[in-house]
């Protein structure tokens, strides 16, 4: 029995029952239509309006458009670029590549006789170079008279006034021979350097800058520190450069020892020392009338050959006057060294620059390979000195 909003349909004549089921039919179908063309019209009102001005592109040619059908079609995709070629290996021939430093090495060369008297007139064949025993070849060879840049790196302290009368004494000599193209600083040390003047061209200003060594402040004579100091300025500097050390070769308080100032030396290019002692008239006094020890005695031969080893390790050399009549002739000595050197130039062999120490030896030959043999105008073999620095270290630098 089925009840409801019609009641019950078994009390109805069969054709009104026949008629009413029609109706209830026809109603369904009629509610059914209603609820599918709402259900339409949401669905189309969510979908973004059709641009009218909007044009369909054209068909592909050739089979179905989309993937529907008895037989999916799939679009042709983009084909990616043909990878590049390969360059073919050549034989023997390896692949990668690599960037060669090739170093070179610049040295000012010095050549005396054995009283000193520079040699002029040499030729590129004259020189042989050995680097780590190795023979080298030269790539440039000149001999030019160039002005001079240096400083003047003086001692003074307040110890004995013998000594600061050495020191101002051999400072104005330098000083006088200098000439108008010559570039000189004045740096004078106790316990630490001072820049008097900086570098410049002009004499008086020298002068005046020699002048003001007057009242010493301290006692301490601080060689290594100050001439640590003067290898650093000068490393800024381009070219070749002189350091004239006017010392009596002693260190009291210096907060660099000898094997890193001896460092900073062999990592110094483009610098040589020239050495001039001072004191010696009061040393000998003292040691004649028996007041220098034994262990003073050591500390002087240990001042004595500081002062040699920085001037020989740079190419320069080391002068111990006695009297003050010297001087003059002794940097007369110098200004020829410096004005008449001999600029040589090469490729090493080995072009690693990997921080080691090279030992350079420089000899003078004969055309045939022989020992070169120069004489005087009386017709007698004149025996010859080299000075050049003993190495250098093969390393990076930043320009």
């Amino acid at each position: 029995m089925i009840s409801g909003v019609f009641g019950d349909l078994n009390r109805v004549p069969s054709a009104s029952r026949k008629r009413m089921i029609l109706l209830a039919f026809v109603l369904f179908w009629m509610l059914a239509a209603t609820f599918w063309a709402q259900a339409q019209a949401q669905d189309t009102s969510q979908q973004p309006p059709a641009n009218p001005n909007k044009q369909e592109a054209p068909p592909e040619a050739g089979g179905p458009q989309n993937d529907v059908g008895p037989y999916v079609v799939p679009k042709k995709k983009e084909e990616p670029p043909p990878a590049p070629e390969k360059p073919k290996k050549i034989e023997n021939m390896p692949n990668y590549s690599i960037s060669v430093q090739v170093p070179l090495v610049n040295l000012d060369v010095l050549v005396t006789t054995k009283d000193g008297q520079t040699i002029p007139g040499l030729k590129k064949e004259n020189f042989k170079i050995m680097e780590d025993g190795a023979p080298q070849q030269i790539s440039t060879f000149n001999q030019t008279e160039a002005p001079i840049t240096a400083v003047l790196l003086v001692e003074y302290a307040a110890t004995n006034m013998r000594y600061m009368y050495d020191a101002l004494n051999a400072s104005y000599t330098f000083a006088e021979g200098l000439k108008k193209d010559d570039w000189v600083a004045v740096v004078s040390y106790d316990m630490k350097p001072q820049i008097l003047v900086d570098f410049t061209q002009d004499k008086r200003a020298i002068m005046g800058a020699l002048n003001m060594l007057r009242i010493p402040g301290f006692s301490e004579r601080n060689l290594f520190d100050a001439l640590f100091d003067t290898l650093d300025r000068t490393d800024r500097i381009e070219g070749k450069k002189y350091v004239i050390l006017v010392s009596s070769g002693r260190d009291t308080f210096s907060k660099l020892n000898l094997d890193q100032i001896l460092k900073k030396i062999k990592n110094t290019k483009d610098v040589t020392i020239y050495a001039i002692s001072i004191g010696w008239q009061w040393r000998e006094a003292m040691e004649a009338h028996g007041y220098a020890g034994g262990i003073q005695s050591i500390d002087w031969l240990q001042a004595d050959n500081q002062l040699n080893t920085f001037a020989h390790l740079t190419g320069g050399r080391a002068y111990f006057p006695r009297f003050e009549g010297e001087l003059p002739e002794l940097f007369h000595d110098i200004a020829a060294d410096i004005r008449n050197q001999y600029n040589i130039s090469y490729h090493p062999t080995n072009s690693k620059l990997d921080g080691t120490y090279r030992k350079l030896k420089v000899e003078l030959q004969a055309p045939d390979g022989g020992p070169l043999k120069i004489r005087d105008q009386k017709g007698k073999d004149v025996k010859c000195i080299v000075y050049a620095r003993e190495g250098y270290t093969a390393k990076h630098t930043v320009e």
